[in-house]
Formats: C-alpha cells, structure tokens, sequence
C-alpha cells in the first residue's frame, strides 16, 4: 500500500545520507560546536539574508515549538494561535504543560489576521486574565494555505504595536515559499517576524529543525533553555550535516519544488474531474472532498488521513506529497478516481 499521509515516511534524501558517510569517522567538537554545524548556520544565513540571527538545530517541530516558546514567555503569558494551530491540536499539550496558555481564535482557511490578535488583545485586560505575548502561525498552515507578504506585514506590525513577539513554525516553509502563488522570499523572513524555523524534516531531511531568532530580547541564554529540555545532543553534527546538505545547492528548494509538483498534479486532476477541494492550498497538501464509498475504494490502494466527515456520506481527506513521492503511484491514484 501507498502512502500520501505525510511528507515524512521516507528516510531522507540521499544527498544527506551519503554525506553521513563521508564524516562517520571524523572526529569533531560535540552540541553543535563542530565546524559542519557553523558552515550550515552560515550557508542559511547567506541564503536568507540573517547577518544578525541565531540559529539553533533541533531534532523536530513540537520540540522547537515547545522551546522556543518555553524561553520567550513568563508564566503568566500567553499564545495566541489558530484553532487549527499545531501547537493547539497536534502537539499533546506541550505549551500548557509547561505552564502557558494557548489563547484560540477561529482559523479562517488555517489563518489568523490582525483583527483577530487585536480582538484577543483587547479583552485581556487586567491580571485577573493571563496576558498575550506571543502570537503563533504556521506558512504554510495546517490547511495547506499560505500567507502572502502583505498579511504576514499585517500580522507582524500588528505583534509590535502591542509589544507581542511574532514566531512562525515554518515546518513546511520550503513548500510555501516555493509554490506558484507566494510573494514571500527567503530574504524576506528575516524582516517579518521574530522568529522562525526552517523545516527538515518534512522536506527531506532524516530529522531536524533550524531555529532563526531574529529579535535580540529572544536571544538570552537559549542554548541554556536547550540543555535544560534535553535539546543538546552531544552529536549536534547529525543535524548540522542535515542542512548543510540541504542548504548546499539549493537542494533544500528544489525538492520542495518537486513535492508541490506532485501534489498539484494531484489537485487538478480532482478538479478536472469535478471533485471540490475544501481548501485552496498551493504547497504539498490537498483536501479533496470524496464520498465515502469512493474514500473506502482508495484506501484499499493508498494510506491517507481522513481529515474531516462533512456528513453521514461525505468527507474530506488529505493528500500529502514529499521530494519521494513516486510520479507512477501519482499516475495510478489519478487513474482511479
């Protein structure tokens, strides 16, 4: 059976593994200090004009949501994300077990905007109510949908008219800033938040995330934060020689180019044969809406996440495609719809 649940399934690029290979019996400093490590900070700070962020590597997303988050707040603080929000949905709680709360608005296609975090803002007034600090996106979002340049603008002007820090989990940023409709470039993140990650492991990479704080007040003692949570490993190099693979020859886009390819070619298919697709996503995920007798014929052939029940007869699922996904099993899901 074929799996289109998630952009992970696979190992990881081969460019990354061979590269493995070549320094298995090197012998470098350990946490991150080794001299792979600093060449892929830098190769990513040139490709995303960063001169003057810090970047951490850590092993996955709800890890680096959880830390960085964790070192920006008090306990009196809080997040304000979408009700589809990753840190809200999918991430086992891990903001309110270390003592924060998540304050949720109603996604609109997965997004937030300005009147949302101005609302939430407003009616936390006083310390009877926990205080907002930090506001929470994902590009692209848990719909697939992608924020252009000018709401990301909006959003962050809005964080810093009330004092608020602006983090974006970009655990997919590779097939947001790649796909066809973004106006959002590399170059440009640096200037419309501050902080975000770029996503490994769902573009290739065995396992890794890599943290850019762009805001100086975020800075302080964050490799402290890392020990404390057990998000030092001795062999940082592992990561490290993850996106220095990545970062060389911009591979770390051009398989992103390849998964939003794929998934595309999937989404015109169900809109030339007249399926309705509940979300307008661009990058790597699909939402097709199916009857279920058509959803229980597919599953026999293909591994895929129900997303939504619409009805007793109808739901929405999620296609997912990666820089693996085979263009033959692509082929033959089209076939069969």
């Amino acid at each position: 059976m074929y799996s289109f649940k998630d952009d992970y399934s696979e190992l990881g690029h081969e460019k990354i593994l061979n590269d493995f290979l070549k320094i298995s019996n090197v012998q470098m400093e350990g946490y991150g200090l080794d001299s792979i490590t600093l060449e892929a900070k830098e190769l990513i700070r040139k490709r995303f004009n960063l001169e003057n962020t810090d970047i951490h590597f850590l092993s996955g997303g709800t890890q680096t949501n959880m830390i960085m988050i964790k070192a920006a707040l008090s306990p009196v603080e809080a997040v304000i994300a979408a009700d589809t929000g990753h840190i809200y949905v999918h991430e086992c709680g891990t903001v309110e077990h270390n003592g924060n709360k998540i304050l949720i608005v109603p996604n609109k296609d997965g997004k937030i905007y300005s009147a949302d975090i101005e609302a939430v803002f407003k009616s936390h007034t006083d310390e009877h109510m926990v205080k907002p600090k930090l506001v929470y996106i994902s590009q692209s979002t848990e719909k697939g949908t992608i924020y252009s340049k000018n709401e990301l603008e909006s959003l962050f002007n809005t964080c810093k008219k009330h004092s608020l820090y602006f983090f974006i989990d970009g655990a997919r940023l590779a097939t947001a800033l790649v796909c066809d409709e973004s106006d959002v470039k590399p170059q440009d993140m640096g200037k419309l938040c501050d902080a975000f990650y770029i996503g490994g492991t769902k573009n290739g990479s065995p396992l890794g995330e890599a943290l850019c704080i762009i805001n100086d007040n975020l800075k302080k003692d964050f490799r402290y934060y890392l020990k404390q949570h057990g998000a030092l490993p001795a062999k940082g190099v592992l990561i490290g020689s993850c996106f220095k693979s990545l970062f060389e020859d911009d591979l770390y886009f051009r398989i992103a180019e390849y998964s939003n390819k794929m998934a595309q070619k999937l989404a015109k298919a169900f809109n030339d044969k007249g399926y309705k697709l509940s979300a307008s996503s661009p990058a790597n995920l699909i939402f097709p809406v199916l009857n279920n007798d058509k959803i229980n014929e597919l599953k026999k052939h293909y591994n895929f996440h129900i997303w939504e029940r619409i009805d007793d007869d109808t739901s929405v699922i999620r296609l997912v495609c990666s820089w693996a996904t085979s263009e033959n099993q692509v082929n033959k899901l089209i076939e069969m719809l």
